[in-house]
């Protein structure tokens, strides 16, 4: 499976397909616009819910002893690893503002001011936005969609060339949220199970 979002690595082959750039016209829906993207699936959701009930249920049957511990370490870091891929999928969002893109992917929410942003090519499923050396990737889009997706983000890149440039760190996501949630209930099983708390 392929992350929904990524930066693109310089060391790619020259022999895959390169996107098509993309031409500027493009009618701008109502602002914050949520790209269209291809649901979670099932499967992802599976491997997101599983930890929670899972792992703390593992937990509070375990005997408490030297290798019961060992476990309980082994599988509160298992689960949270597959809570937050996992999470990376289900959570995964893209949304345009006049400013900037934001994406919420595994842990983070990113933005990248459109300024920032020196071209932007379509390709099968995706849309590359390239800054610098930097090549950004939004992936998981309808095929039938890319190209107006494209188009809508390079017309809000070329509306906010005049613009002050608004940047914005990178700040938690609900994924964030969700990987502490579930080391509270992977640990807070084993604790109250034998009265340690």
């Amino acid at each position: 499976m392929v992350p929904p979002m990524r930066n693109r690595s310089e060391q790619e082959s020259p022999e895959q397909v390169r996107p098509a750039p993309v031409p500027a016209a493009a009618q701008v829906p109502e602002l914050p616009w949520r790209v269209p993207l291809d649901p979670a699936p099932w499967w992802a959701w599976a491997l997101f819910v599983t930890p929670f009930i899972a792992v703390p249920a593992l937990n509070s049957w375990l005997w408490m002893g030297a290798r019961d511990m060992l476990a309980v370490g082994l599988l509160i870091i298992i689960g949270a690893s597959v809570v937050r891929v996992a999470g990376g999928v289900v959570l995964y969002r893209v949304v345009l503002t006049p400013t900037a893109l934001r994406a919420r992917t595994s842990m983070l929410i990113r933005s990248l001011a459109w300024q920032d942003v020196d071209r932007i090519e379509a390709g099968d499923d995706n849309v590359v936005l390239t800054r610098g050396q930097d090549e950004n990737e939004i992936n998981g889009i309808p095929r039938d969609r890319v190209a107006e997706v494209a188009a809508v983000m390079e017309a809000l890149r070329q509306q906010a060339a005049d613009r002050p440039v608004r940047r914005h760190r990178h700040r938690p996501g609900f994924g964030t949220l969700f990987v502490l949630a579930y080391l509270v209930l992977s640990v807070g099983a084993f604790l109250m199970r034998w009265h340690i708390v």
